[in-house]
């Protein structure tokens, strides 16, 4: 893969996430590649059903030309997929097809009724990055890592949802599950009005405790990763619950502000995870938070 791919890649990673390109950044070589592509194209998605004015692709045509990868041209996602399949044989196109799917779902379905609806949400748009990342951060297809990197991708997906609460009713959209919302007594109207009191608090620690015994599960096993894939899927899921860390923070005023997790909290977040793994050869500590 060329240089001037390669950066056009980083790049939509630098600007779509912070924390994801903090943590990701330290890997070796051929590996952090493999996460900027996986992540640059997984914005594509993302974007064309988000921002459709602005993006270059439809969703539809994203996956028609993925399912003629071979042939397809006139943008730098699809010489940097190529590289990516041929550089990692082991990484399957199905959970690409399933994030795909997932997106597809936010064009039809605006509303989630219940838990178990939006767990398979949560699995198609982001447990599917975690089945896309094992054969990148990993030389062995393992069971029980794969479930967990499913499990550490719907948790963070939770957190995502919890975070934007406010930015996905200006589009529309309620992920937040009608069953968990009427077991709080709290109301269409109310969240259309962004009530804030003890009933919110409430549903919103409810949806966070999936996320949290999803992250569990997600980081159980990473001693049975090489040491710099473990770290960085450490970072990222410390990073992550950061972010909720922040929703309370801000009483959790979903409605009106975006958590932002402060830059000298990610440094101190880095130095706190770099000191749980011990030291990591050549240079995981260079990966400052900036």
């Amino acid at each position: 893969m060329n240089e001037h791919i390669v950066q056009q890649c980083e790049d939509t990673m630098r600007r779509g996430s912070t924390s994801f390109y903090h943590a990701f950044r330290d890997l070796p070589e051929r590996r952090r590649h493999a996460v900027y592509v996986i992540y640059a194209f997984c914005r594509l998605i993302d974007d064309s059903v988000d921002e459709p004015e602005t993006s270059p692709f439809t969703i539809h045509e994203l996956k028609k030309e993925f399912l003629a990868l071979d042939k397809a041209e006139g943008h730098f996602i699809w010489p940097a997929l190529r590289w990516l399949f041929a550089s990692f044989p082991a990484l399957d196109r199905r959970p690409f097809l399933n994030q795909i799917d997932g997106q597809l779902s936010d064009l039809t379905l605006l509303r989630y009724e219940t838990m178990e609806q939006l767990e398979r949400y949560c699995y198609l748009v982001a447990g599917t990055v975690g089945e896309m990342l094992l054969p990148v951060l990993r030389d062995d297809l393992h069971d029980e890592a794969a479930e967990a990197g499913i499990a550490l991708g719907k948790g963070m997906q939770i957190v995502n949802i919890i975070r934007d609460v406010g930015e996905d009713l200006g589009r529309g959209r309620r992920y937040i599950p009608a069953d968990l919302m009427e077991r709080h007594g709290y109301t269409e109207d109310d969240l259309a009005r962004g009530v804030i009191d003890g009933r919110f608090v409430a549903l919103i620690d409810e949806l966070h405790g999936y996320a949290a015994s999803w992250f569990e599960k997600g980081l159980s096993n990473l001693d049975s990763y090489p040491k710099r894939s473990g770290l960085a899927v450490a970072l990222a899921a410390a990073f992550y619950g950061a972010i909720f860390d922040q929703v309370r923070r801000n009483g959790y005023d979903v409605f009106s502000r975006r958590a932002i997790v402060p830059d000298e909290e990610r440094g101190a977040l880095l130095t706190r995870v770099l000191a749980a793994f011990g030291a990591v050869d050549d240079s995981a500590g260079s990966a400052a938070v900036s």
